[in-house]
């Protein structure tokens, strides 16, 4: 095992990815000398040139069209959106091309085609760019949705992600990139569709993606102290969704409480809900708890921002409600 900042591990998946398929390109705005905002593709410019890591003008509904048109000849872009809040202005690249082809060809043509987006709030970065909008991409038939939260999570789903013969939208909170972890050597895959349990309790299943992991993690410390065992899964991927996993979990704790950041509103959260509601009603000791983000725009204000989106406080006292906690 090696530790690594999760922006290092996802570096080290594109750069090994690149180094085992010459089809493999990155396609973005400030990727060649900048190495991208975060320092992502740093130095790849001179290792792999410019036919190959392809610097663009600010102009993402053009260059993800690119994307999905060389995607279709067998390359594999790997699309950066520099932000998830800029996907609105290539929604149709997006939305109607690379989502639909496979289908509207008869599988005659696919598009291995990943975007990935930073995303979330907690930066100060205001309302155009602290977004989480993973609820518009799961509602697109023909989409795969990727969000992990852990570095070794994050290079083991991009290197599949890239492998994939769908679109994939990848998913990378930004206050992640910092954090480290550990990551195994050698090749490490890990296949879409696969959450993981990163807590194991029998009181109540916490179920989650990306940043809110580890909120829901700290939660889980806190409600040890009063004797409340919590499991948590990470779903690592929306869609497709690892449904045997939530039933397995949901028919040992028989209470559910889903966290999301974005906003709740018709958030992905309600999805589960509503499919656990459906699906394992039977096996539930309390209704469905949500905690997400309030349904405003992402303030800029520092103390206006932490009260938007959920925080471990707020997971505390949605798993007590589920379990009926008295205080």
């Amino acid at each position: 095992m090696r530790t690594l900042s999760t922006s290092k591990a996802i570096r080290e998946a594109l750069h090994e990815e690149m180094q085992r398929d010459e089809n493999v390109i990155v396609v973005g705005e400030d990727l060649g000398k900048m190495g991208n905002p975060f320092g992502i593709t740093l130095g790849f410019l001179d290792e792999f040139g410019p036919n190959r890591v392809i610097e663009t003008p600010i102009c993402e509904s053009g260059f993800t069209g690119m994307a999905v048109g060389a995607a279709m000849r067998g390359v594999r872009p790997v699309v950066e959106l520099m932000y998830v809040d800029f996907i609105g202005v290539a929604m149709d690249p997006v939305m109607n091309q690379a989502a639909k082809m496979r289908y509207m060809t008869g599988g005659q043509v696919n598009i291995p085609m990943v975007v990935r987006a930073p995303m979330g709030a907690g930066r100060r970065n205001a309302g155009q760019h602290s977004q989480c909008l993973e609820t518009l991409f799961t509602n697109i038939p023909g989409l795969k949705v990727v969000a992990p939260s852990t570095a070794a999570d994050a290079k083991g789903l991009l290197k599949a992600s890239i492998r994939d013969e769908d679109p994939v939208i990848f998913l990378e909170h930004k206050l992640l990139y910092a954090a480290k972890g550990e990551i195994p050597e050698g090749e490490h895959i890990i296949p879409i569709g696969e959450a993981d349990v990163k807590r194991e309790g029998k009181d109540v299943t916490i179920i989650t993606w990306s940043r809110q992991v580890f909120f829901a993690l700290e939660a889980a410390k806190e409600l040890e102290k009063d004797g409340i065992d919590v499991e948590v899964i990470d779903l690592r991927s929306l869609v497709p969704l690892d449904w045997e996993t939530i039933k397995k979990s949901v028919s040992k704790t028989h209470n559910v409480v889903v966290v999301q950041e974005g906003n709740k509103r018709s958030g992905f959260a309600g999805e589960i809900s509503s499919q656990i509601m459906e699906e394992l009603f039977d096996e539930l000791d309390s209704p469905v708890e949500r905690v997400a983000g309030l349904n405003v725009v992402p303030p800029f204000s520092p103390p206006l921002e932490d009260a938007f989106f959920p925080n471990p406080n707020d997971i505390v006292k949605a798993v007590k409600k589920a379990v009926n906690f008295k205080l």
